[in-house]
Order: structure tokens, then sequence, then C-alpha cells
């Protein structure tokens, strides 16, 4: 099983300042944050994404994982690629960050690139439920 999914992080969110519902404080992680479920560490995600949008105005898939996996950590134009292509959504069309259709496919393709494995759509499902409330 990948540390991200022992975590219940499946986005592989580095610790930080930032506190989201549903995070185990302290982490007994090192370096990644963990979530008391999978719901949780999806809606992290969510979070994460929509505040790129809100706060830096990255609104597109190559904006934000420009920023979510900097090539200083990772190989981002095949990151990008590969959630461009598993989502069906062109890296470079302006997103809605509340569009559950849109995000739920990206958070899918980040999760698989950051496990090695497809995600459960119901913890996805309960991701994006936790997210818009």
């Amino acid at each position: 099983m990948s540390r991200g999914l022992r975590n219940c992080n499946p986005g592989n969110i580095r610790l930080s300042r930032v506190r989201y519902q549903g995070e185990i404080h302290p982490s007994r992680d090192s370096e990644f944050k963990q979530f008391a479920s999978m719901g949780y560490g999806y809606r992290a995600i969510f979070v994460l994404l929509d505040s790129y949008a809100r706060r830096h105005n990255l609104r597109t898939i190559r904006a934000m994982l420009g920023r979510y996996a900097p090539p200083s950590e990772n190989f981002t134009e095949s990151y990008i690629r590969f959630v461009a292509k598993a989502s069906g959504i062109d890296a470079d069309r302006t997103l809605d960050t509340r569009s559950a259709r849109d995000m739920i496919a990206i958070v899918a393709a980040i999760s698989e690139i950051e496990n090695g494995v497809k995600p459960r759509r119901d913890e996805l499902e309960e991701g994006w439920r936790l997210f818009v409330g």
C-alpha cells in the first residue's frame, strides 16, 4: 500500500501550517499530512485546488499542477499530461473548482498518479460532499 493511502492522504499533501478538517495532528508521518479518512484526504485536495484558483488565480490544470507538483519534486509536464488525459480536460482550459464533474475527474487522476492505483469512486464522492458542505 502506498504512503498516501496509508496516511489517508491520496494527494500526498506535505506537512504545513495549514490545517484541514479531518487532519490528524500531529501527523505520525514526518513529511506528509495524515487524515482520519480517505474522504477527508480527498476533501483536502479539493480545498487546496480551490484555494489555488481563488487566492493565486491558478485556474487551469497546467497552472495548478505547476504549483501542486513543482519541477523540484516531480516530472511536472508528465504529471500535467497524465491528469489532462485521464480527466479528459485540456490542460489549459479554465476550470470551475465548484464543478463536481471536472474536479472529481482531476482529483481522481491526481490520486492515481500519486498512489499508482485508481481511486475508489465512493471515497472521491465523499471528499466532494465534505468539500461542498
